[in-house]
């Protein structure tokens, strides 16, 4: 772990979420490194955090929004509204004027609906069609509620340029957390084939957005080791799809990227505490051990039920340990850990109160929160940076 952040975490004198503004900002630079020429739109509804988004946009990054509020935040950070775009598909009348007024000029579509709407309230504007995707490989497929076919895509397009607007692009997203290479690749075929098809209709789009879809590292599989996606080939592989995509398009191609669980997931993790460690008899007459946190499905760990994430129990290294369901504090049967309650090994002597870490937590840990499910509030959270000055080192809200 960062030593950064295990300082962090040992000196939180209570429940929070502590973010490490070094390790975020070094993350950038990596994927700035490996993607040389990519323009980086971070998924604000991954960290909507002020001094995280102020991070980035100090390095050079811009926002994908997905609605005017999101938007405004972008701007508070002096982003300047042309390095924002407004990413979701999914838009009323209302929302589109919105955006409109705040400066927005490039807007994310995939139906012909959704383009008449922005051609009457944000007329002039810049679009870019999201194709559909089959999201095998990822945790999270992404591929019903957004995106369409290679072909209707065409005709989205062409239709914008009907209605004045600007057929700027095409995006696609491999879903959240993608694991495989052949998603990337099967993308990036979509996206050639698409502009082979565009350019029969006298359409030459200036730029391709490759999405989310980066995978985080720091999370462990179903065996507790931890998982390591193939990162230096997903890389090569997207790379080479750059390439070939220049070559289809025969003009100038731009590429934009809205990493957000790729910057922040490794670069975040919540202090929480013991609740109880308990032992009882199971429905199907077998004893269990449950672990009952203080963090869980409602407040700072939403996506509990699918990720499985690095725990640390500070002063327990050693001992006898037990194989537990950890579970949050909640009156809710889904607030536990692991997708069908998968058990992990803890340390037998813990108590109630003692601390523990959970890492790799840094990802949608902010925006997922409820503002109070049965009475557990959302944690505070603390943003820490590698600074000569100890006076500068934190930056605390909620406290």
């Amino acid at each position: 772990m960062d030593t950064l952040l295990s300082a962090a975490l040992t000196a939180a004198p209570s429940d929070r979420v502590v973010f490490d503004l070094t390790g975020i900002e070094g993350q950038y630079e990596r994927l700035l490194r490996e993607l040389p020429g990519i323009d980086v739109r971070f998924a604000m509804k991954a960290c909507p955090v002020d001094e995280v988004l102020t991070c980035l946009a100090d390095r050079g990054a811009g926002f994908d929004a997905a609605s005017p509020t999101e938007i405004r935040q972008a701007l508070r950070t002096g982003v300047p509204a042309e390095r924002v775009h407004y990413g979701n598909t999914v838009k009323s009348d209302a929302t589109i004027a919105e955006a409109h007024r705040l400066g927005v000029r490039t807007f994310a579509t995939d139906s012909v609906q959704d383009v008449a709407a922005i051609a009457a309230h944000a007329p002039g504007s810049r679009v870019f069609c999201r194709l559909e995707t089959s999201g095998d490989g990822a945790l999270w497929g992404l591929s019903r509620k957004f995106g369409c076919s290679p072909d209707d895509a065409v005709r989205v397009l062409v239709a914008a340029r009907a209605a004045g607007l600007t057929p700027a692009g095409l995006s696609v997203h491999v879903g959240s957390q993608q694991m495989t290479c052949e998603a990337w690749r099967q993308a990036l075929d979509s996206l050639a084939d698409t502009l082979v098809a565009l350019r029969g209709q006298g359409i030459t789009p200036d730029h391709v957005n490759l999405g989310g879809g980066l995978p985080a590292s720091g999370y462990l599989d179903r065996y507790g080791a931890r998982l390591e996606p193939p990162l230096d080939k997903m890389f090569a592989v997207i790379r080479d799809g750059m390439e070939q995509l220049r070559a289809v398009n025969r003009a100038p191609l731009d590429f934009v990227m809205e990493p957000g669980r790729h910057l922040v997931a490794d670069h975040g993790a919540i202090r929480a505490h013991v609740y109880r460690l308990t032992s009882r008899r199971q429905p199907d007459g077998e004893r269990a051990h449950w672990l009952y946190l203080s963090s869980g499905k409602f407040n700072g760990l939403y996506e509990m039920d699918q990720l499985s994430y690095r725990l640390v129990f500070p002063g327990h290294s050693g001992g006898r340990q037990v194989s537990a369901v950890v579970a949050g504090p909640t009156c809710d049967s889904d607030d536990a850990y692991g997708s069908g309650h998968r058990p992990v090994p803890v340390p037998e002597a813990l108590a109630s109160g003692d601390p523990v870490w959970i890492l790799s937590a840094g990802a949608y840990a902010t925006s997922y929160m409820t503002q109070g499910f049965n009475g557990f509030g959302p944690l505070p959270y603390t943003c820490v940076r590698d600074t000569v000055s100890p006076a500068e080192t934190a930056m605390a809200r909620g406290n």
